[in-house]
């Protein structure tokens, strides 16, 4: 690697506003790294805003809507992972709003490490409500389903 190369990735590491950049090539190693005065002029001055999202339950109550129903049960996601509302794309989902689901029933898959866990139910009840869309990111303890027991 020679310096017209070197001085390349600086000009990339600029355009791009990359602090830290390794490069390996021919059995050379380059790490190139801002110094941290740069870093931190880059850094942006304006305050952080945060949002904080409360399960749904609790937001109806908060929101002045509806009081939370004690014959409504969650199903919620047991892991982090992507969350499919069928087996394939090519088949129907496992259930729909207003369907009845059993205890032990399959409701969705969620993919976690490229494996294809299936989700059952713990109630049983009607499906009142569907929180999220096929192939979407779920985390641990997301609400999926909304059950009304019966």
């Amino acid at each position: 690697m020679n310096l017209k190369e070197i001085k390349e990735i600086i000009n990339l590491m600029n355009e791009n506003d990359l602090a830290e950049i390794e490069i390996e090539r021919d059995g050379m190693k380059v790490k190139l790294k801002k110094s941290s005065s740069e870093i931190s002029e880059m850094m942006p001055r304006t305050p952080i805003s945060y949002r904080i999202e409360t399960p749904h339950s609790v937001k109806a109550g908060l929101e002045g809507e509806q009081p939370v129903n004690p014959n409504r049960k969650d199903i919620k996601s047991p892991m982090v992972g992507t969350f499919y509302r069928s087996p394939s794309p090519e088949t129907p989902p496992f259930i729909e709003v207003g369907q009845t689901v059993e205890v032990g029933q399959v409701v969705c898959i969620v993919e976690a490490m490229k494996l294809m866990n299936e989700i059952k139910s713990e109630v049983r009840g009607k499906v009142v409500e569907s929180l999220i869309d096929n192939a979407q990111p779920v985390e641990f303890g997301q609400v999926l389903f909304v059950v009304e027991t019966t």
